[in-house]
């Protein structure tokens, strides 16, 4: 059972991060980076809220996933091992791959 706690902070802590930048970088006039300190999205994109809704809503669903594999951990050690090496392979490429989308678009 501590292990499953363990677990639940872990993911809390990779998802709190997440949710903060989502909820809180909205409605900037900056666009939400996607890699740490770059400076070049400014030049780039052209629709600042429209970018930074989408990107806010890629942050939530990423937040969420680390979330439901916490709550993995809770019902199975096993579970959320194999859901949080997920999150942390694939599932940073989907989020990759849909933030390159998401720059397509509004560049």
């Amino acid at each position: 059972m501590v292990g499953g706690i363990v677990g639940l902070v872990s993911c809390l802590m990779c998802a709190v991060p997440f949710l903060i930048i989502s909820v809180y970088n909205k409605d900037s006039k900056e666009p939400i980076n996607f890699w740490s300190g770059d400076t070049t999205l400014k030049s780039k994109v052209k629709n600042v809220a429209e970018y930074n809704n989408r990107m806010a809503t890629l942050y939530k669903r990423c937040a969420i996933a680390f979330l439901i594999s916490g709550i993995g951990f809770l019902i199975s050690l096993f579970l959320g091992v194999i859901m949080i090496c997920f999150d942390c392979t694939l599932g940073i490429y989907l989020m990759y791959r849909n933030y390159k989308k998401i720059l397509n678009l509004y560049s």
